[in-house]
């Protein structure tokens, strides 16, 4: 198109944006590295927001302080630590405070304003402060999950990034619409380990989700330990859907889980679904069976044949000792016993049988948790019914609610993620229909069900099936994007949900999850904000300019460029230095007669250390890269743009390659060159020698070299630094517990990235070397870089 005067034709550019896709796109779909992400981009959408119209941001020294004696509070600290230390770089200390601190992030349980309640959370940044308030630690983790969502998207990114890391000033206070706000993973159709089960709880734990359902048992497979049972997991759960090796939890792995979402601030609700679905305990033991004759066990689909023998009272020993070793495990308050589907148990048994076992929940002290047909039974104290159906009413759940019962909603045609978005998606079933993202964020759950009075609803759940699932990247395309959208059900007020402008919000996600390395469906419904590759910066995060202008475009990584360029104009960035690189690299467009890149340092007019040509590339939008070497640089990168033309070129985004680094003296071993560690990770430096570090130590973390023996050794120095509490190495052979054979202490060096030789002397010792970081108290304490054993 023809490039009028700059300021009519961006008021037209974001004219033509707004009237296509809703102002929300330009004020809250920022790019990761761009202006403050604004207050109302956050998801789900907080109660209350009140821009303030300042920035704060996060300076290399912060650190995030919690109240003096509060554990809890202080693991929050330590979760934000672990969240934002990667890609800032930053040591980031958790310390603590007595007051209100002036500087920093302040996580406090004082102050937050009534209305926060148990869960909620009151978020105010000031350009020196951020400091989130609430009444509890689980209320100081969702404000920073608010948090997290307000700085770049980068944030998200696990090596170091260039920032700068600003928060858009004001005050959200924030609480649930529910105090339910689940998701339920099948991990008895195809089982999913440990470490799938506790990823899945980080991703949904930053929408604010607070229970977490485990089918664990089911026709294909049971899941979990029992000792006075020990046939069901090892014969149980000796299998799957389709067939293969299934698996189950030990007991110690069950809590494992349970602790790591109890972190999180997530409940753990063990299922075990009853007189239904019980092919894999009938399997497992054959006097469960009327006729006492084992079944084969089963990796199809179907569902309602099985069924528990009502008559005997061995099936009642069965699940009284089954709920009390699961209760044992469960600090939680539910136990779901299921009674969905079971075609196969006459309706007078059924209720015989839910009538007769309900109390074995109460007399574990837990509260009785199934699904709507629970309804048909008698009511025990404080139970729960979870409506699975797809119309609007249902005789079961009315009953139950009229006997007392309160309601977990997940009706199947809106809030079951194992459905499939459309006839084209890979996975999932579609017998309750097709759901896409828009389906299951409009429906209300307080007026879904007739006869059902919202007062009765106590949260909803999204559960997520698993006869098609195999693996976790399977379980993220179903999840997301509609897991978010649940969870702005269950934890936003209906007055502040909006579709048009969740849409946008959603989209805004998109760069988040592919940092964490999320496998989400991208619907046509949502605009998606694409961010850039890996290590290149948005040229609209520049810290000064003259000139130009940020234009948003759909095309464009993040959503905006750098546009009307001419002679003469330039971007410059304080936080990005081009020391060590060798190459420069930038994504632009021009429909104009192009012109020149120079790249230089310290200012405008500046060094000169390279400069590229751009040529026309056959339209404004149509993008293409170009590249050329740069010299020898310190000092804030400066680009500077010059043609003899006019309407030159615009700038999306651009990366500073290669790297020039200082290898390590003769005979020392670099320290990540590690075969096995536990808690540290590698990090870019180029003041380090061969360009990367150890970092992030804390106490107790280790690190192996199984090629390095010490033997004939007497001496051990390392390259350290440290802008922290400092420690110990330990030099240990075999293990991370194996012979101490020597240690050097390290202290702060004056701030990480200022190196200082430590040395001790060893003992005699063989086999692989470990090295162990300890320290008295303190986090953050040290870096490596590499060391040497000497004779």
């Amino acid at each position: 198109m023809h490039r009028r005067a700059r300021q009519v034709l961006l008021v037209s550019a974001v004219a033509a944006v707004t009237a296509t896709i809703g102002l929300a796109w330009v004020a809250t779909a920022p790019p990761a590295d761009a202006a403050p992400v604004s207050l109302t981009s956050v998801v789900p959408v907080p109660v209350t927001v009140q821009p303030a119209g300042t920035t704060y941001t996060l300076p290399a020294s912060a650190a995030i302080q919690t109240p003096t004696g509060s554990t809890a509070a202080a693991a929050v600290g330590a979760h934000l630590a672990d969240l934002l230390r990667p890609s800032t770089g930053y040591a980031l200390p958790v310390t603590t405070v007595s007051g209100t601190p002036t500087s920093g992030i302040a996580l406090l349980l004082t102050g937050a304003d009534p209305s926060v309640g148990g869960e909620g959370y009151q978020l105010d940044v000031t350009t020196t402060l951020v400091t989130v308030r609430a009444q509890t630690a689980a209320g100081l983790f969702h404000g920073v999950q608010t948090l997290r969502q307000l700085l770049p998207a980068a944030v998200e990114a696990r090596t170091v990034q260039p920032g700068p890391w600003e928060i858009a000033g004001g005050r959200i206070i924030d609480y649930p619409r529910y105090a339910y706000r689940g998701a339920m993973l099948d991990v008895s159709r195809h089982f999913f380990g440990v470490d799938t089960v506790k990823r899945y709880l980080d991703e949904i734990s930053q929408y604010k989700i607070n229970t977490l359902h485990l089918h664990l048992s089911d026709d294909q497979g049971w899941r979990i330990v029992v000792d006075a049972w020990p046939r069901l997991a090892t014969v149980g759960g000796s299998t799957q859907v389709g067939g293969g090796a299934g698996g189950y939890y030990t007991k110690a792995q069950y809590t494992d889980i349970v602790n790591y979402a109890a972190a999180r601030h997530i409940t753990i609700v063990p299922e075990i679904d009853m007189p239904g679905h019980v092919n894999a305990a009938l399997a497992s033991y054959a006097e469960l069976n009327c006729n006492n004759t084992a079944p084969p066990l089963y990796t199809g689909t179907s569902v309602g044949f099985s069924s528990l023998c009502v008559g005997k009272e061995v099936t009642y020993t069965f699940v009284q000792q089954v709920l009390a070793e699961l209760a044992a495990l469960t600090p939680g308050p539910y136990l779901h016993i299921g009674g969905d589907e079971a075609n196969s148990t006459p309706a007078a048994d059924y209720r015989t049988f839910m009538n007769r076992i309900q109390p074995y929940v109460t007399a574990a002290s837990k509260t009785v948790m199934g699904w709507h047909q629970l309804g048909q039974a008698d009511h025990s104290p404080g139970r729960i019914a979870q409506y699975w159906g797809t119309t609007t009413s249902d005789a079961n759940i009315s009953a139950a609610v009229t006997k007392g019962a309160k309601v977990v909603m997940s009706p199947a045609n809106k809030a079951y993620l194992d459905m499939k978005y459309n006839n084209q998606t890979p996975l999932g079933l579609s017998w309750a229909g097709l759901i896409e993202v828009q389906t299951a964020y409009n429906w209300d759950p307080a007026t879904l069900l007739s006869g059902v009075p919202s007062s009765a609803i106590l949260g909803v759940e999204a559960p997520m099936w698993s006869e098609t699932l195999t693996t976790l990247a399977n379980i993220e395309y179903m999840a997301f994007p509609r897991l978010p959208a649940l969870a702005e059900l269950a934890w936003s007020p209906q007055s502040a949900r909006n579709w048009d402008t969740f849409k946008v919000r959603l989209g805004a996600q998109g760069p988040r999850w592919t940092l964490q390395n999320i496998n989400f469906y991208r619907s046509t419904q949502v605009p998606w904000a694409t961010p850039p590759a890996t290590g290149r910066v948005e040229a609209e995060s520049y810290t000064s300019q003259s000139g130009v202008q940020i234009v948003a475009d759909a095309a464009a990584h993040g959503g905006n460029r750098v546009g009307y360029i001419e002679n003469g104009d330039w971007i410059a960035f304080s936080g990005v230095n081009p020391a060590g690189k060798t190459g420069f690299t930038a994504r632009v467009s021009s429909g104009g007669t192009g012109g020149t890149i120079q790249i230089r340092t310290g200012s405008a007019t500046g060094p000169l250390i390279g400069s590229v040509n751009v040529a026309s590339t056959g339209g404004w939008g149509n993008y293409t890269d170009v590249t050329t070497t740069i010299s020898s640089g310190s000092g804030a990168l400066y680009l500077v743009f010059t043609s003899s033309g006019t309407s030159l070129f615009d700038v999306d985004d651009f990366a500073l390659t290669g790297t020039v680094t200082s290898p390590p003296p003769v005979n020392r071993v670099e320290a990540e060159s590690y075969s096995s560690q536990s808690g540290v990770q590698i990090v870019a430096d180029a003041a380090a020698h061969g360009g990367n570090r150890v970092g992030y130590i804390e106490i107790g973390d280790w690190i192996g070299f199984s090629g390095l023996s010490p033997a004939g050794k007497t001496g051990f120095t390392a390259r350290v630094s440290s802008g922290g509490s400092g420690g110990t190495i330990q030099i240990r052979t075999g293990s991370a517990t194996g012979p101490l054979i020597g240690s050097a202490t390290v202290t702060n060096t004056g701030g990480y990235g200022v190196y200082a030789d430590v040395s001790t002397t060893l003992s005699a010792g063989s086999g692989p070397l470990f090295l162990v970081f300890t320290s008295s108290g303190g986090t953050g304490l040290f870096d490596i870089d590499d060391f040497a054993l000497t004779a």
